[in-house]
């Protein structure tokens, strides 16, 4: 039941509702109570029974929760309505419209005091917020959806905790993101909060930062206990992203075709759900293992899929990343005009605090397409800003490639010194296999 007011605000409620509709104090305690008791309540000298407030409420013609609380009748199961509707806007793609709806469900839950709807609505506007980019307004959401759930136990705080670190990972501040992963899993496990929702969520997250930050042995154990913890999962939509996740680190094994059937599943789902964006970046995964699998053509295919589908719905950041995908695939298939011009529009819409990894991939690759036209002096500036990128960033698996790149281009153009001091930053950059700088692995889940 929710959680009535003080007697001093219901008292001024009844008194209110009693003389707009021109009752006396006598009509309205008849036959049960006397008016003297309505007059001390009024006052707010007493704490009214349920049964007292059900009589008072008949006769005013309310329902007993509207006069206990203030908040109209029905107004959670209204509410629950709309942000069902709002969920289903953003998994349609349509971030913008979503936003407005969460927007509208905030005011209200702060007007009448409703701390899980406001959570709900904060972790929405969150949602739309990375969809759109605008990772600092998104962080921003995520910590005050917190500090609403700071007295829940920690499974209830971890979407909102999910959020944070995805907004830092997209930001391309990898090591802080796999800490917030890592330390809230640690804590999850060691204090036997075994919630298979949220160690889900946070399984299938860690993933991307840790293959990013080449804990390749890391991001398979992720994916290893994300598989396993699916058959107890609630959400579908959970478990499809799950396997979109997974797909990455079968991929990196060399198990093409278990990667595929990931991506297959997570389709299926997202089709079923109609969750549109999340279908896009299935096209977007499915794209990424068929250009691994040099399968080129089908990788187009479901590029061109994924970003067509992303940009209907202005999806800017992700819209972004598929396109570093696909020009890698152009330049691959012998387009690397093509390629290059798309890469050029990729690098307008981001910057060092917004995708910065995938700005590095984007100079990179017009590194590279520089040196196959042999201008070495473009290739080596598009190489240092990718260092820099990736450098802040923290992604030691790309650096140690891109450290490659560099080194390789300098010895050919006679620097040696030079191309020796990039080989030794690569060599800086090689983490062993699974580890991070971040210590030990956090506690396992009880499967």
């Amino acid at each position: 039941m929710p959680k009535r007011d003080d007697p001093e605000t219901i008292g001024r409620r009844v008194q209110q509702l009693r003389r707009e509709r021109g009752l006396t104090q006598r009509q309205l305690a008849e036959p049960a109570y006397t008016p003297a008791y309505i007059s001390t309540l009024e006052a707010g000298r007493v704490r009214p029974s349920d049964e007292a407030l059900r009589h008072i409420a008949g006769r005013l013609g309310v329902a007993f929760e509207e006069l206990a609380t203030g908040r109209p009748a029905h107004l959670a199961t209204d509410l629950r309505l709309r942000m069902t509707e709002a969920q289903r806007t953003l998994a349609t793609g349509e971030a913008g419209r979503a936003a407005g709806s969460y927007a509208r469900l905030l005011a209200e839950a702060e007007l009448h005091d409703l701390a899980e709807v406001r959570a709900e609505a904060l972790l929405g506007l969150g949602e739309c917020a990375l969809e759109t980019g605008e990772l600092a307004a998104g962080r921003e959401y995520f910590e005050r959806a917190e500090q609403v759930l700071a007295a829940e136990p920690l499974p209830a705080r971890v979407p909102a905790l999910r959020g944070r670190a995805v907004s830092h990972y997209l930001a391309g501040e990898l090591r802080y993101a796999v800490y917030l992963f890592e330390s809230t899993l640690d804590e999850l496990n060691r204090s036997g909060l075994h919630d298979p929702d949220a160690l889900l969520l946070l399984y299938a997250g860690v993933i991307g930062p840790y293959m990013d930050m080449g804990a390749h042995a890391r991001a398979a154990q992720a994916a290893e206990f994300a598989l396993a913890l699916a058959p107890r999962a609630g959400d579908p939509a959970l478990v499809a992203r799950m396997h979109r996740s997974v797909a990455r680190t079968l991929l990196a094994e060399g198990r093409i075709a278990e990667a595929d059937a990931s991506l297959a599943k997570a389709a299926e789902l997202y089709r079923t759900l109609r969750l549109r964006t999340e279908l896009a970046n299935c096209h977007w995964m499915r794209g990424y293992v068929c250009a691994q699998n040099g399968e080129l053509e089908r990788a187009e295919e479901e590029l061109r899929e994924a970003l067509a589908m992303l940009t209907a719905k202005r999806a800017a950041l992700y819209t972004s990343q598929v396109a570093v995908e696909l020009a890698d695939v152009l330049h691959r298939r012998g387009r690397s005009e093509e390629a290059a011009g798309l890469l050029r529009q990729v690098l307008g819409d981001l910057s060092p605090e917004r995708g910065a990894v995938h700005a590095a991939a984007a100079h990179r690759l017009l590194g590279i397409i520089a040196e196959d036209a042999r201008d070495t002096e473009a290739a080596e500036e598009h190489y240092v800003r990718a260092l820099s990128l990736l450098e802040r960033a923290g992604a030691a698996g790309d650096l140690a490639d891109l450290c490659r790149l560099l080194g390789d281009l300098l010895r050919r153009t006679g620097r040696v010194e030079a191309a020796l001091d990039a080989y030794r930053t690569g060599l800086g950059h090689r983490t062993a296999p699974g580890t991070t700088t971040l210590g030990p692995a956090p506690a396992q889940p009880l499967l």
